[in-house]
């Protein structure tokens, strides 16, 4: 999987046209903020790559030029997705010099803001390092190193919870991230020293504290990709078939029913539509399980992505906390160019 994906390769097997006008190409100084999530955006009449990757560039760039810090849905998802396509960007340079930034000038001089922000950059590093240069980056050997001092006596760490699921909710999700950003990570990072000790931690927290929702299950089958034993097949087996259980009949996947999160504003949860974060990140993680890109199960679920873009280029998902600003919609897009690539691995270049 950690192999980049040419653009002009993968729109000729998605049927989009990629070729940026040089007008057209995303910089820090004349990024535009693509908007607000809208439910009510427009569905897009034909699916563009090019579209995806606007606005991806667009939402991570300006996130880090307006509020100048990273956060699981919108940047550190970036640094996942973007090199799948492609990481000559000028976006794409910019976002990972920032990341480097944060390990190299912010956090020897003021610290980390949390624990989940270190596991969050060493992972997003680990796995951008692993899809473009194949090397293991000094600052991200850090950011892992680092990772390590902070993990607890029960192999977890102080996560957030701010009630922002999936990804600031409980333990589990940095549990699984961290053994992401260990297993990912290029130059057999894996069996250091540190990394062996930590992953016995993560190992023994999995144990002592399984998952208990699909959302933890899938974390924990795409962190079994990069670890032997850290998920027995038989459980593997049962996320998978766990997993599909839940598509729609249209193919997608909702993001509220891979959880039991109650939100914050009163309002019920929304199990039956469809959305980009759900569809995206199950397709991407079976793909990670070798669920098999020709599966129908998984053509369907191309095919909803594929008709299913907005017109600004992203796919709507709702918030799971409250009805404000729905800013799961760019982890959601980040995840359906991700999943888009992990079904089209016959294009991919070494």
């Amino acid at each position: 999987m950690h192999r980049l994906l040419k653009v002009t390769s993968i729109a000729m097997i998605l049927g989009s046209s990629v070729s940026l006008r040089a007008g057209e190409t995303v910089t820090i100084e004349n990024v535009v903020d693509p908007g607000a999530n809208r439910l009510d955006e427009t569905i897009a009449q034909e699916f563009s790559l090019e579209r995806a990757i606007h606005f991806i560039d667009s939402a991570a760039l300006s996130w880090q030029k307006k509020r100048k810090c990273f956060t699981c849905h919108t940047n550190f998802a970036y640094l996942y997705a973007r090199p799948l396509i492609s990481s000559d960007a000028p976006a794409h340079r910019e976002v990972r010099r920032f990341a480097e930034q944060l390990v190299s000038e912010r956090w020897p001089k003021k610290g980390p803001r949390s624990d989940a922000e270190v596991v969050a950059a060493a992972a997003a590093l680990a796995f951008n390092d692993a899809a473009t240069t194949g090397k293991l980056h000094e600052q991200t050997k850090v950011a892992l190193d680092r990772m390590w001092t902070m993990q607890r006596e029960d192999g977890g760490w102080n996560w957030l919870k701010c009630n922002w699921p999936p990804m600031e909710q409980d333990d589990h999700y940095g549990v699984t991230l961290a053994a992401i950003a260990a297993g990912s990570a290029p130059g057999d990072y894996a069996q250091t020293d540190a990394a062996k000790e930590g992953i016995a931690g993560i190992r023994n927290y999995v144990k002592n504290n399984p998952p208990d929702n699909p959302h933890q299950q899938a974390m924990l089958l795409w962190a079994a990709k990069y670890h032997d034993g850290m998920m027995s097949d038989e459980d593997k087996q049962a996320c998978i078939v766990r997993l599909f259980s839940l598509q729609k009949e249209n193919g997608g996947w909702s993001a509220a029913t891979l959880g039991d999160w109650e939100r914050k504003d009163g309002k019920k949860q929304d199990f039956t539509t469809s959305d980009g974060y759900g569809t995206g990140f199950v397709v991407f993680v079976l793909r990670q399980a070798d669920v098999a890109k020709t599966d129908p199960r998984l053509r369907q679920a191309v095919q909803w992505l594929r008709s299913h873009q907005r017109e600004s280029g992203r796919w709507f998902t709702r918030s799971l906390n409250r009805d404000n600003k729905h800013f799961l919609t760019h982890a959601g897009t980040a995840f359906a160019v991700m999943a888009l690539a992990a079904c089209d691995e016959d294009a991919a270049a070494d």
